[in-house]
């Protein structure tokens, strides 16, 4: 009998802190929630630790270097048709100036707008913490 169970998606989500600014990379419009804006990041590899994940996913998306991150927040979230676990981590040093290398537009956004800005739902509860700790 096949396994009906919908599988949770495991991603490593990056918020990078700059000046009162966060980073957020466009989604591509053929993607889940596509042409929505989001803080950058991927799936994790079979085994792969979250940081690890991290690390490789901003290198090979925007062409950046983590040196440090943190644990910032990890939540749940069901869409109609997946969940998704997200592990999210506060980059706080980096080397490299952000690019889209996939294509994506990226641009730096002020915290204080992070409410007015098309997002994926899962990505609500990171603003809200954000616009609590950080403003």
């Amino acid at each position: 009998m096949a396994n009906l169970a919908k599988s949770v998606l495991h991603v490593a989500v990056g918020v990078i802190v700059r000046q009162q600014q966060v980073l957020l990379a466009l989604r591509k419009a053929s993607q889940h929630q596509g042409g929505k804006w989001e803080f950058p990041g991927g799936k994790l590899e079979q085994g792969e630790l979250t940081e690890h994940a991290l690390v490789r996913e901003l290198a090979e998306e925007i062409g950046i270097t983590v040196q440090a991150s943190s644990p910032l927040l990890q939540l749940r979230y069901q869409y109609p048709d997946r969940e998704v676990f997200l592990d999210i981590r506060l980059v706080t040093e980096f080397s490299g100036e952000p690019q889209g290398l996939e294509g994506q537009a990226v641009k730096w956004f002020a915290i204080s707008e992070l409410d007015t800005i098309a997002l994926p739902d899962a990505n609500q509860p990171i603003v809200e913490h954000l616009q609590q700790h950080f403003l």
